[in-house]
């Protein structure tokens, strides 16, 4: 083995980590980041992280746009695709669900994204013909079965109609099923194109389909009333959780299947529920800690499954 395919191999197995990176980092934004910009139109916040994002990438990607005239339509019909149901769908649901809970009551909208794997898996089968092999299903199973214990131990979750908690599962809902058709169409799209030229056409395609959604709705105006702190806040998603996140993300989809991608993003509840602790002081109970153990070792498992590609 010589020293290129070396490195390729090293590379590859390490792909489901960028993945787990990346979700990461998206916990991060949904509770430190995000909640400075609440008062905001949802919209509004989705368009300008977007256009922020394609506008600082532009510069390295120009010397790139050649490989952009070699796409296929169907290449196109993908990342317009994603960007619809990623960049847009689901990013405007997940911020709506978080802000009706004022992201303090977060418990209902993680189990409910705990479900997008389930909604990733069954698109991957379907329309990229993955062979999933059955410890695959046992494993992202075992790993939703400790992401519940995790967020909730052994209780049932208790929905409260009075803060609008319903509202929040229901966005939260579409959220996952955005999300999870966004991780099967994201490995469509990157097909036949590096994942540089991926993570640019998702922040472009996304700004130009949030700049029409934001016009239809006339959100637009509140960029007035947005403050320096929020401003900052903005150029942070775009270099940490924003931009930086895709990049990763997509980096790792490319080198790995996106039914193994899908369990990897179960490291967002996880991450989200550790942080639930240090900023809110949440505390987690001994047998919620069981439930990050088995999410835990479920993702460790999954990531060594069928992972090159």
């Amino acid at each position: 083995m010589n020293k290129r395919s070396e490195l390729r191999l090293y590379g590859d197995s390490l792909a489901p980590l960028f993945v787990i990176v990346a979700a990461s980092l998206w916990a991060v934004d949904s509770i430190v980041l995000r909640p400075v910009l609440f008062n905001l139109p949802v919209s509004l916040v989705v368009f300008l992280e977007s256009l922020i994002a394609a506008v600082l990438i532009t510069p390295f990607m120009i010397r790139k746009f050649d490989v952009l005239k070699e796409l296929y339509f169907k290449d196109w019909l993908s990342f317009l695709a994603v960007a619809l149901f990623g960049g847009a769908i689901g990013t405007m649901a997940i911020t709506k669900a978080l802000f009706y809970v004022n992201y303090v009551n977060l418990s209902i909208v993680i189990l409910i994204q705990k479900l997008q794997p389930v909604f990733a898996l069954a698109l991957a089968a379907t329309f990229l013909k993955e062979k999933l092999p059955l410890k695959l299903f046992t494993y992202a199973g075992t790993a939703i079965i400790g992401a519940y214990i995790m967020t909730f131990g052994l209780n049932l979750p208790s929905i409260n109609q009075t803060d609008k908690t319903v509202l929040a599962a229901a966005f939260a809902l579409l959220a996952a099923i955005s999300f999870g058709s966004s991780t099967v169409l994201s490995k469509r799209a990157l097909r036949n194109v590096s994942f540089e030229i991926g993570t640019y056409l998702r922040f472009l395609l996304s700004t130009i389909v949030m700049l029409i959604i934001s016009f239809a709705t006339g959100s637009v105006s509140s960029v007035a009333v947005i403050s320096t702190t929020q401003l900052l806040v903005f150029f942070l998603i775009a270099f940490t959780t924003g931009g930086s996140a895709i990049f990763l993300y997509y980096y790792g989809l490319k080198r790995i299947t996106a039914s193994v991608a899908s369990i990897c993003e179960l490291a967002f509840p996880l991450i989200a529920v550790i942080l639930e602790y240090f900023v809110h002081g949440n505390i987690l109970g001994p047998v919620q800690w069981v439930g990050v153990l088995i999410l835990i070792l479920s993702i460790i498992k999954v990531s060594g499954t069928n992972t090159s590609l």
